[in-house]
Protein backbone atom coordinates (compact mmCIF):
# COMPACT_ATOMS: atom_id res chain seq x y z
CA UNK A 1 0.00 0.00 0.00
CA UNK A 2 1.34 3.42 -0.93
CA UNK A 3 2.10 5.99 1.77
CA UNK A 4 -0.59 8.24 0.28
CA UNK A 5 -3.15 5.48 0.73
CA UNK A 6 -2.10 4.82 4.33
CA UNK A 7 -2.40 8.54 5.05
CA UNK A 8 -5.88 8.57 3.48
CA UNK A 9 -7.07 5.63 5.61
CA UNK A 10 -5.65 7.08 8.82
CA UNK A 11 -7.07 10.53 8.05
CA UNK A 12 -10.60 9.28 7.42
CA UNK A 13 -10.56 7.00 10.45
CA UNK A 14 -9.56 10.02 12.55
CA UNK A 15 -12.30 12.17 10.96
CA UNK A 16 -14.92 9.53 11.75
CA UNK A 17 -13.59 9.11 15.30
CA UNK A 18 -13.81 12.91 15.75
CA UNK A 19 -17.52 12.70 14.93
CA UNK A 20 -17.81 10.16 17.73
CA UNK A 21 -15.80 12.33 20.11
CA UNK A 22 -18.06 15.32 19.42
CA UNK A 23 -21.10 13.14 20.11
CA UNK A 24 -19.51 11.86 23.32
CA UNK A 25 -19.18 15.42 24.62
CA UNK A 26 -22.99 15.39 24.87
CA UNK A 27 -23.36 11.70 25.75
CA UNK A 28 -20.91 11.30 28.61
CA UNK A 29 -22.40 13.93 30.97
CA UNK A 30 -25.95 12.67 30.26
CA UNK A 31 -25.00 9.04 30.98
CA UNK A 32 -24.01 10.11 34.49
CA UNK A 33 -27.03 12.37 34.89
CA UNK A 34 -30.30 12.55 32.98
CA UNK A 35 -29.99 9.14 31.28
CA UNK A 36 -29.54 7.35 34.61
CA UNK A 37 -32.97 8.47 35.79
CA UNK A 38 -35.07 7.62 32.74
CA UNK A 39 -36.95 4.37 32.16
CA UNK A 40 -35.23 2.04 29.68
CA UNK A 41 -36.53 -1.15 28.04
CA UNK A 42 -35.35 -4.57 29.20
CA UNK A 43 -33.19 -4.99 26.08
CA UNK A 44 -31.16 -1.83 26.77
CA UNK A 45 -27.46 -2.84 26.56
CA UNK A 46 -25.11 -1.98 29.42
CA UNK A 47 -23.61 1.51 29.11
CA UNK A 48 -20.05 0.17 28.79
CA UNK A 49 -20.94 -1.55 25.49
CA UNK A 50 -21.64 1.62 23.51
CA UNK A 51 -18.09 3.05 23.39
CA UNK A 52 -16.37 -0.04 21.94
CA UNK A 53 -19.21 -0.62 19.46
CA UNK A 54 -19.14 2.97 18.22
CA UNK A 55 -15.33 3.06 18.10
CA UNK A 56 -15.37 -0.05 15.91
CA UNK A 57 -18.15 1.32 13.69
CA UNK A 58 -16.29 4.60 13.19
CA UNK A 59 -13.14 2.66 12.17
CA UNK A 60 -15.21 0.69 9.64
CA UNK A 61 -16.73 3.92 8.33
CA UNK A 62 -13.27 5.45 7.97
CA UNK A 63 -11.98 2.46 6.02
CA UNK A 64 -15.11 2.43 3.87
CA UNK A 65 -15.01 6.11 2.94
CA UNK A 66 -11.26 5.82 2.26
CA UNK A 67 -11.97 3.19 -0.37
CA UNK A 68 -14.41 5.54 -2.06
CA UNK A 69 -12.04 8.50 -1.79
CA UNK A 70 -9.30 6.47 -3.48
CA UNK A 71 -11.62 5.27 -6.27
CA UNK A 72 -11.91 6.82 -9.72
CA UNK A 73 -12.96 10.46 -9.60
CA UNK A 74 -16.40 11.01 -11.13
CA UNK A 75 -19.80 12.48 -10.30
CA UNK A 76 -21.04 9.32 -8.54
CA UNK A 77 -18.00 9.34 -6.25
CA UNK A 78 -18.55 13.01 -5.47
CA UNK A 79 -22.22 12.38 -4.64
CA UNK A 80 -21.35 9.36 -2.49
CA UNK A 81 -18.82 11.36 -0.50
CA UNK A 82 -21.30 14.20 0.07
CA UNK A 83 -23.98 11.77 1.28
CA UNK A 84 -21.44 10.02 3.51
CA UNK A 85 -20.53 13.27 5.23
CA UNK A 86 -24.20 14.25 5.57
CA UNK A 87 -24.89 10.98 7.39
CA UNK A 88 -21.80 11.51 9.57
CA UNK A 89 -23.13 14.92 10.63
CA UNK A 90 -26.56 13.37 11.25
CA UNK A 91 -24.88 10.73 13.40
CA UNK A 92 -23.32 13.42 15.60
CA UNK A 93 -26.53 15.43 15.64
CA UNK A 94 -28.41 12.46 17.10
CA UNK A 95 -26.23 12.51 20.23
CA UNK A 96 -26.80 16.24 20.59
CA UNK A 97 -30.58 15.83 20.33
CA UNK A 98 -30.96 12.68 22.43
CA UNK A 99 -28.42 13.33 25.17
CA UNK A 100 -27.65 17.05 24.95
CA UNK A 101 -31.23 18.25 24.47
CA UNK A 102 -32.66 15.28 26.41
CA UNK A 103 -35.28 14.82 23.70
CA UNK A 104 -35.74 11.13 22.79
CA UNK A 105 -38.77 11.68 20.53
CA UNK A 106 -37.08 14.32 18.38
CA UNK A 107 -33.97 12.10 18.34
CA UNK A 108 -36.13 9.23 17.06
CA UNK A 109 -37.31 11.31 14.09
CA UNK A 110 -33.71 12.31 13.44
CA UNK A 111 -32.41 8.72 13.62
CA UNK A 112 -34.94 7.70 10.96
CA UNK A 113 -33.46 10.35 8.65
CA UNK A 114 -29.98 9.11 9.61
CA UNK A 115 -30.99 5.52 8.79
CA UNK A 116 -32.11 6.49 5.28
CA UNK A 117 -28.92 8.52 4.78
CA UNK A 118 -26.86 5.45 5.74
CA UNK A 119 -28.90 3.27 3.40
CA UNK A 120 -28.39 5.74 0.55
CA UNK A 121 -24.65 5.84 1.34
CA UNK A 122 -24.51 2.03 1.18
CA UNK A 123 -26.35 2.02 -2.17
CA UNK A 124 -23.99 4.61 -3.66
CA UNK A 125 -20.88 2.91 -2.24
CA UNK A 126 -22.10 -0.43 -3.66
CA UNK A 127 -22.13 1.09 -7.15
CA UNK A 128 -18.53 2.28 -6.73
CA UNK A 129 -16.81 -0.37 -4.60
CA UNK A 130 -18.77 -3.22 -3.04
CA UNK A 131 -16.38 -3.89 -0.12
CA UNK A 132 -16.83 -0.26 0.98
CA UNK A 133 -20.59 -0.78 1.09
CA UNK A 134 -20.29 -4.09 2.94
CA UNK A 135 -18.21 -2.42 5.67
CA UNK A 136 -21.23 -0.20 6.43
CA UNK A 137 -23.62 -3.12 7.04
CA UNK A 138 -22.76 -3.42 10.78
CA UNK A 139 -23.34 0.33 11.07
CA UNK A 140 -26.86 0.27 9.62
CA UNK A 141 -27.69 -2.80 11.70
CA UNK A 142 -26.56 -1.06 14.90
CA UNK A 143 -28.44 2.13 13.97
CA UNK A 144 -31.54 -0.01 13.31
CA UNK A 145 -31.23 -1.42 16.83
CA UNK A 146 -30.55 2.07 18.20
CA UNK A 147 -33.71 3.37 16.50
CA UNK A 148 -35.83 0.68 18.19
CA UNK A 149 -34.13 1.41 21.50
CA UNK A 150 -34.60 5.16 20.98
CA UNK A 151 -38.32 4.77 20.24
CA UNK A 152 -38.77 2.49 23.26
CA UNK A 153 -37.13 5.05 25.53
CA UNK A 154 -39.24 7.85 24.04
CA UNK A 155 -42.45 5.90 24.62
CA UNK A 156 -41.50 4.81 28.14
CA UNK A 157 -40.72 8.35 29.19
Amino acid sequence: MKNKNIFTYISFIIICQLAGIIGSLFTTPAIRGWYTGITKPSFNPPNWLFAPVWTTLFVLMGISVSMIWLSEKNELRKKALVIFFIQLVLNTLWSIIFFGMENPMLAFYEIIILWFAILYTIILFWKIKKPAAILLIPYILWVSFAAVLNLSIALLN
